[in-house]
């Protein structure tokens, strides 16, 4: 009897419901939609997850960002859940508010929080090209309650005004990207990628640039804002490179928000 109790217990548990339905490879459904969920590593069960919700790229799904090294590789190291939604034929629609897509990456926590733990105070939103943009996106309509915004190499229209904003803000982009161009500003700002957000945060001056590297792949130059309203804090990092995720750009994110000392991978 004694172990029929503890097999139904296990079998009840949030982590075995999420094991028995979906995991990794395998899509958790959600109405005629899906999405994939990786567990961190050493995750012990019980203790509630911060969670990175990643927009795949254009062509891709959510079997690729749970598999992806600068992507998955960073967050099962940092007690980090990862959730990739799918999106419709392979994309994403963020042109304008009008989409169905915010909805249901939305319905997506919600899914997740029936599965497992989930830390509501560090809910952090991601994406890359498209999947950047579509992490704009959400973030415009549904970011009051989002921790910060992590996007690569993708964004939408910086005259866009935004009902909801996250606490904070962190853009990555290459100068010579040419896939998602890199969008400079008049007179060759270089801060503009992130105009949109320091214009909703109500930002003055930047501090000093700085500098920092993951990896000898990439240097970045940083420039911060920090004298924001309301405490917000806007970040954007910038490489000589063209189009795609920087090694160790995801996890130097997770390591600063997260309050670690940084590291690779």
């Amino acid at each position: 009897m004694r172990i029929f109790l503890i097999l139904l217990f296990l079998a009840t548990t949030p982590t075995a419901q999420a094991a028995d339905t979906c995991h990794a490879d395998v899509p958790c459904p959600l109405g005629d939609r899906s999405y994939h969920v990786k567990e961190p590593d050493d995750w012990d069960g019980v203790t509630p997850l911060p969670v990175l919700l990643h927009f795949h790229g254009w062509q891709r799904q959510g079997t690729l960002v749970v598999n992806h090294g600068r992507i998955s590789g960073a967050t099962r190291r940092r007690g980090v859940l990862l959730l990739a939604p799918n999106g419709r034929r392979k994309s994403w629609d963020f042109w304008s508010p009008d989409t169905d897509d915010v909805d249901f990456a939305a319905a997506v926590i919600e899914d997740a929080a029936k599965r497992y733990p989930i830390d509501r105070s560090r809910i952090y939103v991601s994406g890359y090209s498209f999947g950047g943009a579509m992490a704009w996106r959400f973030v415009c309509e549904r970011g009051n309650d989002i921790a910060a915004l992590f996007a690569v190499s993708g964004s939408i229209r910086q005259d866009e005004t935004c009902p909801q904003a996250p606490h904070e803000v962190r853009h990555v982009h290459g100068l010579s990207d040419r896939v998602m161009d890199f969008p400079m500003g008049p007179g060759g700002d270089t801060t503009y990628p992130v105009a949109l957000w320091r214009r909703e945060f109500d930002c003055h001056g930047a501090g000093p640039a700085s500098q920092w590297r993951a990896t000898s792949d990439d240097l970045f130059t940083r420039t911060e804002w920090t004298d924001c309203a309301g405490g917000a804090r806007v970040t954007l990092d910038l490489h000589r490179r063209g189009h795609f995720i920087p090694k160790g750009w995801i996890a130097r994110q997770l390591d600063e928000v997260l309050g670690r000392a940084p590291s690779y991978p």
